[in-house]
């Protein structure tokens, strides 16, 4: 059981009596685990859906709840490529819906470990919701949405009953919904975000997907010692004559404390992936040697970080050294 989870939030219960304790599940491996998201229409199963999709799960969504175990036993077979789905089943489903219970019990008989989360929100935020979207309400597609609503909520009444997790969004910002379905359902072995530092060169334009672009121009550049011209950030000489300069040094120790304070801000955050981009005129030299010293530091460190050098064979390099990653 989950019990010590108890106090993670007001905004989750905790079901004492749900399937979760982890006994024998089949085939499945020993990190797999079965979700099945369902909840009030406008409670928030699609956006929690992204984040879990975020998180490495395989997600299924208005799957009839029939098709579930047939699902299950498939991945049980997939020799560990699929351990870690998700299905949402909602009343989407219509008359297909009123299986889940059944389908739930035949589990719990047949010994498939499951966890249930139940996504709910008070009545004025879904119908303000729906008011915002102007869509219609799948209990009520021809009368007002707050009938669907009242319809949706008894009809849901059992299977909140067996939800292992229960989370209100009435007050939740994306952030916060984000957070909490990380420490529930995240990698419990650490940080899961990926991290990739890219150099590049601000004459072939700038990254789209870059989350954070420094731009070293003003550091000291090897392009007009002659013998450093041709010869990439790579190269021992170049990184010593970049690294040697006060300048420079002043600026790795502030970049080394910025680096240190905002990676786990952005992890804290849940971001799956963060994009560091450092720029210099023509990304052979400076960007190159900077790039290098921040993947180190990371790498250090124990985060998941590649190394990548967008911009440096597009420039006259007559001698570099193969970039990490």
């Amino acid at each position: 059981m989950y019990m010590e989870e108890k106090n993670l939030s007001p905004e989750i219960e905790i079901n004492e009596t749900s399937n979760i304790d982890g006994e024998e599940n089949g085939n499945f491996s020993d990190k797999s685990r079965i979700i099945i998201v369902t909840g009030m229409s406008g409670g928030g199963k699609t956006q929690a859906c992204r984040f879990l999709e975020d998180l490495g799960y395989f997600c299924v969504d208005n799957l009839p709840p029939v098709f579930i175990p047939k699902f299950v036993e498939l991945c049980s077979h997939s020799s560990g490529q699929v351990n870690r789905v998700v299905f949402v089943v909602d009343t989407r489903s219509r008359e297909f819906f009123d299986d889940l219970i059944h389908v739930l019990d035949e589990m719990d008989k047949n010994n498939r470990d499951y966890e249930m989360l139940f996504m709910d929100a008070s009545d004025n935020a879904i119908i303000r919701r729906y008011k915002e979207t102007r869509r219609r309400h799948p209990m009520a597609p021809s009368s007002r949405i707050s009938d669907g609503v009242t319809k949706e909520r008894a009809r849901l009444e059992s299977v909140r009953s067996k939800s292992t997790y229960i989370i209100d969004t009435s007050d939740l910002a994306k952030s916060e919904l984000r957070e909490k379905l990380n420490r529930l359902f995240g990698n419990p072995e650490g940080d899961i975000m990926n991290i990739s530092v890219l150099s590049f060169g601000f004459k072939f334009g700038m990254p789209l997907d870059a989350d954070m672009v420094l731009d070293v121009r003003f550091l000291p550049n090897p392009f007009y010692i002659e013998n450093l011209r041709h010869k990439s950030g790579t190269v021992p000489e170049v990184s010593a004559y970049i690294e040697e300069k006060p300048v420079t040094q002043d600026f790795l120790k502030r970049l080394d404390s910025l680096v240190d304070f905002l990676v786990p801000q952005y992890v804290k955050e849940g971001k799956s992936q963060f994009v560091i981009a450092v720029g210099c005129t023509g990304g052979m030299h400076r960007s190159v040697f900077v790039a290098k010293h921040i993947f180190d530091l990371l790498a250090k460190k124990g985060y998941a970080v590649r190394l990548e050098h967008r911009d440096l064979m597009k420039n006259d390099v007559w001698e570099h050294l193969q970039p990490e990653s």
